[in-house]
């Protein structure tokens, strides 16, 4: 049997309990293969299916309820902290405030699917204080779904999965190299393109200070507060004289905004 697969079955629901906490608070530690080695596992009778269920679901509420908290005592402040440690904080928290506005504690259910959400979902809900019971209820449910459609997968196939480890194995380091090689190449995409748009960015951007120094001036400026609903239900205070409009409405009805005068955009 593969080596990972021994591993696994060595360290059991200790290794899946601590591996499946540590992504969900936001290592990059991804959790799906073990879930489908796991499955695997219980699939040849040598680990329990419901038990591996009731431990991924056990870490990934616990992680997921620690978010929460934090949300809850500390508001937007933990989203910002997530766009500085994340590769796409922008689109990520876009996507999950879009999808938070529309759908509730239903989005619960399918965060963990989305890559970026899973983590930045449940502070949302303690930033605009989802009350813990339906927060608990709806993230079990999430998670279950979640744990129980990888561990299915494993436990469905998993003879063609041992077969593909042991495959795997017989590649030696070669595998390893390369797996690791595209992480890099795409971790290292991902970074040079956000200090591009980080510079893009800088060209054109004025302080806030600057901003003071224009507005007691008596300069005719239009301001426009471009944060997503959600973020201003959290932090109501505006520029004075600001006009709200979504970004994507920006894209759309660019025509509202003067061509003869400075426009200033901000958003969180």
């Amino acid at each position: 049997m593969h080596r990972t697969l021994e591993f696994l079955l060595h360290h059991g629901y200790a290794l899946l309990l601590g591996w499946v906490f540590a992504e969900q608070v936001g290592l990059p530690v991804p959790s799906m293969p073990l879930l489908l080695a796991a499955g695997a596992l219980a699939g040849t009778g040598r680990l329990s299916f419901f038990a591996s269920l009731f431990y991924v679901m056990l870490a990934a509420v616990a992680a997921d309820f620690m978010w929460y908290q934090l949300g809850r005592r500390k508001g937007i402040k933990i989203l910002q902290l997530l766009c500085k440690i994340s590769l796409e904080p922008d689109s990520c928290v876009r996507r999950a405030e879009g999808l938070f506005s529309k759908q509730g504690a239903r989005s619960l259910l399918l965060a963990k699917f989305l890559p970026g959400l899973s983590t930045v979902a449940p502070p949302l809900a303690g930033i605009f204080h989802m009350r813990a019971r339906r927060f608990l209820l709806f993230d079990a449910l999430g998670s279950l779904l979640w744990a129980g459609t990888f561990l299915g997968l494993g436990y469905i196939f998993s003879g063609e999965i041992e077969r593909l480890a042991e495959y795997l194995a017989s590649l030696g380091g070669w595998f390893l190299v390369l797996l690791l090689g595209v992480l890099a190449a795409y971790i290292t995409y991902k970074f040079v393109a956000r200090q591009r748009f980080l510079r893009d960015l800088r060209i054109s951007r004025i302080t806030v200070d600057e901003l003071k120094e224009k507005l007691d001036a008596g300069e005719d400026l239009v301001i426009v507060d471009l944060r997503h609903s959600m973020d201003f239900e959290a932090d109501p205070e505006t520029i004075p004289g600001a006009f709200r409009m979504e970004a994507k409405e920006l894209e759309e009805k660019n025509d509202r905004l003067p061509r003869d005068r400075e426009v200033i955009l901000y958003c969180t």
